[in-house]
């Protein structure tokens, strides 16, 4: 079966052929520039690898219904999965420790602001708390959140999710607590089901929710919003410049016309960069939060990741250390690995999630490293050879094998959290003219 890294190259390779394919140039000056720059990558430059990280465990949902900060129902609803079958019941879900405290800080009636990087399960974050707050008050009483995106492809796969949970395991599939999606692409016949019969919660765009606002025929629909209760922000940081102050204006909206005295926001983010201790990042968000929403958002209440390491710290001045790495790059050590706490183990490993997944700040808080590539000068192939002595081209193939040997473990040995799972980000440029 083709890997990610051969995927990437045959794709390349196919581009490559297809932009050469017509390319004609009579004069041999220019046509050697431009034959040297494309052999160079200029138009594929070398891709870029992340690991995820690791995040700090929370709990789990039982833990919180024992606890009685959810609703006994959420212990049915939230489960891992679930099958569309009746009486499903799924796997335990145990929460990050970010999703855990952004429960807990809603179920106190806070306002916040989850600042956390793509894979966190920012959605259950606030998912979890709105359906707990319909079971508690009864579903079917109007709408209780309305959900915003940026994109309809957003939207739509937040549907899916919902489906999973509130509908797999329930008779008929008919969920406990209702939602449905209103972006402009549903049918008029969807449109008008939804407006007969309002959900607990509605899933939109912010174009749509100022239409909602202001469109005579959709009234009764907007009407049974009265009183909202949660209104999501999600992907907050796309909200920048005038479109950042026409969303702001259009949450005051919201907030007078449907008299949402007791209104709660919830927006979701990219994770925190900037200069300064976490304390001063998250104050600093916290006003831009407040003066976005139009509703007081305190520094505590801005949520950010919690990391940790799957690896052990290695010391990679140790002669014994250093001897395994070579061991396993030069081919010598068995490719495989009998469990993933082999995996983890070996020192190769730790160096992978130092350089691909992980970094600290100043005050040595773990943060998710910037992706960099394999090849090239600065690349990790390069270091890792400075590091063992082993030439940087066997030590760029050694970094894939092991990559793919963490991603291929059997997956009944992995954990929840899959520790060594990967990201290959790859850009093409377009072409420019040639003087």
């Amino acid at each position: 079966m083709q890997n990610v890294f051969g995927l990437r190259d045959q794709v390349l390779g196919d581009y490559r052929f297809y932009v050469e394919s017509f390319i004609r140039i009579r004069d041999e000056r220019i046509k050697a520039e431009v034959g040297g720059s494309l052999e160079m990558g200029v138009l594929w430059p070398d891709s870029l690898i992340q690991l995820n990280p690791s995040f700090a465990p929370g709990g789990s949902i039982d833990e919180l219904v024992e606890a009685q900060v959810l609703h006994t129902e959420c212990a049915r609803i939230f489960r891992r999965d679930k099958e569309a079958v009746v009486g499903s019941h799924g796997k335990l879900l145990r929460l990050h420790r970010h999703q855990f405290d952004a429960i807990k800080t809603a179920r106190a009636g806070n306002s916040f602001l989850l600042t956390t990087g793509t894979g966190s399960g920012k959605s259950l974050a606030y998912i979890i708390p709105i359906v707990d707050y319909v079971l508690r008050h009864g579903s079917g009483k109007g709408i209780k959140a309305i959900v915003v995106y940026p994109m309809n492809a957003l939207a739509n796969s937040q549907v899916g999710e919902l489906r999973k949970f509130l509908c797999h395991g329930y008779p008929d599939g008919k969920p406990p607590v209702t939602f449905a999606i209103y972006t402009g692409q549903e049918s008029a016949e969807q449109r008008q089901e939804i407006i007969a019969s309002p959900p607990d919660i509605l899933l939109t765009n912010y174009v749509m929710l100022e239409l909602l606002l202001t469109r005579i025929h959709e009234k009764d629909l907007i009407g049974k919003a009265h009183n909202l209760r949660f209104l999501v922000l999600d992907e907050l940081h796309t909200y920048r410049g005038r479109q950042g102050a026409d969303v702001s204006l259009l949450v005051r909206r919201v907030q007078n016309q449907l008299e949402a005295h007791d209104l709660q926001c919830i927006g979701t983010s990219a994770t925190i960069a900037g200069s300064g201790t976490i304390q001063e990042q998250q104050t600093e968000v916290a006003a831009v939060a407040s003066q976005l929403f139009g509703r007081p958002v305190r520094p505590e209440d801005v949520i950010s990741e919690t990391l940790q390491r799957a690896t052990p710290d290695a010391d990679f001045s140790s002669p014994s250390t250093l001897a395994a790495m070579r061991d396993r790059i030069s081919g010598d050590e068995a490719n495989g690995f009998d469990s993933i706490d082999a995996f983890l183990a070996h020192p190769l490993s730790s160096w992978i999630e130092d350089t691909f997944g992980l970094t600290r700040d100043a005050s040595g808080r773990l943060l998710r490293a910037q992706p960099i590539s394999i090849s090239g000068g600065d690349g990790a192939a390069q270091r890792l050879g400075e590091l063992t002595g082993v030439p940087a081209e066997q030590c760029g193939s050694a970094i894939q094998a092991h990559l793919l040997a963490g991603y291929r473990l059997p997956a009944g040995q992995m954990p929840a959290q899959r520790p060594f799972a990967f990201k290959l980000h790859q850009f093409i440029s377009r072409g420019e003219g040639v003087y």
